[in-house]
């Protein structure tokens, strides 16, 4: 098991630093799946400070997570941590945009938590690499609430954008007729999209 201390550490200096990482109950109601599920193979896209990686490796000793980070300074943060919870044997990183990162594996569980924008372009290139029956997990379908807000009440031109694009996402998951998805009121907002 890993060091409860290391692993508040972590979250504490996220926190701390304003990296994004998973609500408290978010993050519960994925472990919580990975558990339920004997889910035991996990790609993440979007590693930041290797918190959540963490936390879902210390589900089992048999989980095995492959991850995806782009800016080296997170980057390099996620390598310390997960060294320091003695699981570099378990978690694979990769300094990579997603969009250049070619797997064959296949996986369990996909779990989407990069930039939001992304959201279909990662779906689609990244679920061949789902095994029959997997699910891919997207967090921050809300994003912090505004999601639920009328366009014009947003002030930001950008984040407009981006809620648009969740939006977009929201109506591709809802159409997509490969996967059940469901949208789940916990944390952030988590869409479930489980391959028929």
């Amino acid at each position: 098991m890993v060091d409860k201390k290391i692993i508040d550490d972590i979250k504490r200096r996220a926190e701390d630093e304003d990296v994004p990482i998973m609500t408290d109950d978010g993050i519960a109601f994925l472990l919580d799946y990975i558990e339920k599920n004997n889910i035991k193979k996990i790609l993440e896209i979007g590693t930041a400070v290797g918190y959540s990686a963490i936390k879902m490796a210390s589900v089992a000793d048999d989980i095995e997570i492959t991850t995806i980070e782009r800016d080296e300074k997170r980057y390099l943060e996620a390598v310390k941590n997960i060294k320091n919870a003695k699981l570099q044997d378990r978690i694979t990183l990769l300094f990579k945009d997603a969009f250049d990162v070619n797997l064959e594996d296949k996986f369990d569980l996909i779990f989407i938590d990069a930039a939001k924008a992304q959201s279909i372009n990662f779906f689609e290139k990244f679920s061949k690499n789902l095994k029959d029956h997997g699910t891919i997990l997207t967090d921050n379908m809300k994003f912090h609430g505004l999601v639920d807000k009328p366009l014009h009440e947003i002030e930001s031109r950008n984040v407009r954008g981006l809620v648009r694009k969740i939006n977009n996402y929201h109506d591709f998951l809802e159409e997509n007729d490969d996967f059940i998805t469901q949208f789940i009121d916990v944390g952030d907002g988590i869409a479930l999209s489980i391959k028929r």
